[in-house]
């Protein structure tokens, strides 16, 4: 559906993209995650034709965006971070207006435009100006506008920016029932966003693409070995040392608690190997008392810090 082959972008010196080579396939929702200069918004903003490349390409459903412009921008619909939006014009003629400019058949237009006023739930507001709409109505009028003429693909820069938690469950929902229908880009620096929405992943830092891959491979990859916090109640240098001596273990690192008595320790496991059961065995065997053991399992958002974190990384 896409296809972006040895995208670079310069500003003078500064190099804001760096030789990215990625494909986007149809069905799917994408998350692009990047750190605040990463070259994240760069990128989207040349995928959609709004910024020209230094060099590169950029294909969209077999159409080059720079060659073949109406062509391959015919395929997107995009919303901003800040909504284009008429303001002084009323939701229902503002959206016919953009059905025109997306060359909507003409008998077709009121039609299409009901069509997206209801799967965005603006139907009861179709008649208000939007200068006098809340910022959650502000948003889905965005919204409404990126999906007039069903493109193949809908790009989304931070969609839930500013709303409440029930607007952003709603744009949620909406962002996942396009799927079927759609290939999505979804840009967020809310990573649980990215996590309960999308399916597959790409990170940006410094320019270039540092992951690409599904959120659950991603998710596999760095929780492959099994990590343990365990509070208990015993002698520091005997806690470590009882559990250094077991099979599967790799490492032990032991502090002291809070609580006097109390230490905590961090037990990494071997690739493949669950040594919860005996861990507690043996400190049980030794009268060492466990208050606590929980897996340590790395999230999106401890993906995405471990890997933007790493100086040099690519």
């Amino acid at each position: 559906m896409i296809e972006i082959r040895n995208l670079t972008k310069k500003y003078g010196e500064h190099i804001a993209v760096s030789d990215i080579s990625l494909e986007i396939k149809p069905g799917k929702v994408y998350g692009f995650l990047g750190p605040n200069g990463a070259g994240k918004s760069t990128t989207m903003n040349i995928i959609t034709g709004y910024l020209a490349p230094t060099s590169g390409e950029v294909i969209i459903d077999g159409h080059d965006i720079y060659k073949e412009p109406e062509e391959a921008k015919a395929c997107i619909g995009y919303l901003p971070e800040i909504p284009p939006l008429y303001v002084d014009m009323k939701v229902e003629e503002y959206l016919k207006f953009v059905a025109e400019l997306k060359k909507v058949k003409k008998e077709d237009i009121s039609k299409e435009v009901n069509r997206v006023m209801n799967l965005t739930r603006i139907d009861d507001v179709s008649g208000r100006i939007i200068n006098n709409l809340s910022k959650g109505y502000r948003q889905r009028v965005g919204f409404a506008q990126s999906i007039i003429g069903s493109p193949k693909i809908v790009i989304l820069d931070e969609p839930t920016v500013g709303l409440d938690p029930n607007q952003i469950k709603e744009m949620r929902d909406l962002i996942k029932s396009l799927s079927d229908s759609h290939t999505v880009i979804l840009s967020s620096h809310i990573l649980s966003e990215i996590s309960e929405t999308c399916s597959h992943v790409f990170i940006i830092n410094k320019g270039k693409i540092i992951a690409n891959d599904s959120i659950e491979n991603l998710s596999n990859y760095f929780n492959s070995h099994q990590v343990l916090d365990i509070l208990a109640k015993g002698d520091l240098d005997k806690c470590k040392e009882i559990i250094t001596k077991l099979e599967g273990v790799s490492s032990v690192d032991a502090l002291p608690g809070a609580e006097e008595g109390t230490v905590k320790l961090v037990v990494e496991a071997e690739q493949g190997k669950d040594v919860r059961e005996d861990v507690s065995l043996a400190l049980s065997s030794e009268k060492i008392s466990i208050f606590e053991m929980k897996e340590d399992v790395k999230s999106l958002e401890d993906v995405f810090l471990e890997l933007t974190s790493e100086e040099g990384e690519e």
